[in-house]
């Protein structure tokens, strides 16, 4: 049995989170993935994070994620933002995120990287395309990884494989994720 990602005080943490919060782990799907975009949608409240990263330690699935570089040189709060799984990304440079996520898929045997594509916690009907690409462009699948408030759960959905039609594919992740209720249902993904 291989050893796990998750040290066992993160564990213990989102055990606990999990707990206090009455939430339980649905479906993991595709664990054999190493290396994937993983969507977190709908994103419509701050503790979207707390919640997400706590299903992420109990299932095992070290995800990282992107954040504006001051936020992992923070003083008083860089330590944990890294800890958690904050990439820092420098946004005073004029360079690509796609990029630069390809670069990481690249340099990285196993490697999952979180994406929240409304860009925002309010109603977006556009989402930003960058997840799309980046995992195009590194030939890795879309997980699709989800917090349903409705039924206090989090889990992870059957992998997407970007086919480079980028319409059809995001009708397909955007039709799983009309069945999920966000914190606030209203600013879903409609």
């Amino acid at each position: 049995m291989p050893a796990r990602k998750t040290s066992t005080f993160w564990y213990y943490m989102a055990k606990f989170v999990f707990w206090v919060a009455g939430w339980h782990l649905g479906g993991i799907a595709n664990p054999e993935i190493k290396k994937s975009m993983m969507i977190a949608a709908p994103h419509t409240s701050n503790w979207d994070l707390i919640i997400a990263r706590a299903a992420f330690y109990l299932m095992d699935v070290d995800v990282r994620f992107t954040v504006k570089k001051e936020w992992t040189e923070h003083w008083a709060l860089g330590w944990l933002v890294r800890a958690i799984g904050g990439m820092p990304v420098d946004r005073s440079k004029n360079n690509s995120l796609v990029d630069g996520m390809v670069k990481l898929f690249n340099e990285h045997d196993e490697l999952v990287i979180l994406i929240t594509p409304e860009g925002t916690r309010a109603y977006q009907p556009r989402w930003r395309k960058g997840y799309y690409f980046a995992a195009l462009n590194a030939h890795v699948p879309i997980r699709l990884g989800y917090l349903d408030y409705r039924l206090k759960e989090a889990g992870i959905a059957e992998a997407v494989y970007p086919t480079g039609d980028y319409e059809a594919d995001e009708a397909r992740i955007k039709a799983f994720y009309r069945t999920i209720a966000g914190r606030f249902p209203d600013q879903g993904v409609r």
